[in-house]
C-alpha cells in the first residue's frame, strides 16, 4: 500500500484539478510538507489518508486500491476503443464532467478575450 499511496493520490489529485497548494491548506500542511506525501517521503498515517481520500471526495479503500490501468484498460494502442464495465465510481466520473464543463467555460472565455484584442 505505501509504495504507491502517494502515486494514487497525486493521479486523483491531477485528475481531479487540484493544486499541491489547495490539498495542503486543506490539510492545514505546507505545500512542501504535502510534496513529500505524493513523493513518498512522509509515511501516513491512516488519519491523514482519510483526509485526504475526504477532500479529493473518494472512498478511502478506492483511494488505496486505486488503479489507473482500469481507466486505459478499454484502448488498445491502435486506438480502437473496446467496451468494457471498468466499475469507475459515478462520483468520480462526476467531478470529471464538471472539470471538462468549467474547462470548455474557460476555452470560450478565453477566445472571446482574445477576439477582443
Amino acid at each position: 500500500m505505501s509504495q504507491q499511496i502517494g502515486d494514487n493520490i497525486r493521479k486523483i489529485r491531477e485528475l481531479k484539478g487540484f493544486s499541491q497548494e489547495y490539498m495542503a491548506n486543506h490539510l492545514g500542511i505546507t505545500q512542501r510538507a504535502y510534496s513529500k506525501v505524493e513523493r513518498q517521503e512522509t509515511k501516513l498515517c491512516w488519519d491523514r489518508i482519510t483526509n485526504i481520500s475526504k477532500i479529493l471526495q473518494i472512498d478511502t479503500v478506492d483511494l488505496v486500491s486505486f488503479d489507473d490501468s482500469l481507466l486505459f484498460k478499454n484502448c488498445s494502442q491502435s486506438g480502437k476503443i473496446h467496451n468494457q464495465n471498468n466499475n469507475f465510481p459515478i462520483e468520480l466520473k462526476k467531478q470529471y464532467e464538471i472539470q471538462i464543463t468549467h474547462l470548455k467555460e474557460e476555452i470560450t472565455f478565453l477566445r472571446t478575450e482574445l477576439s477582443k484584442k
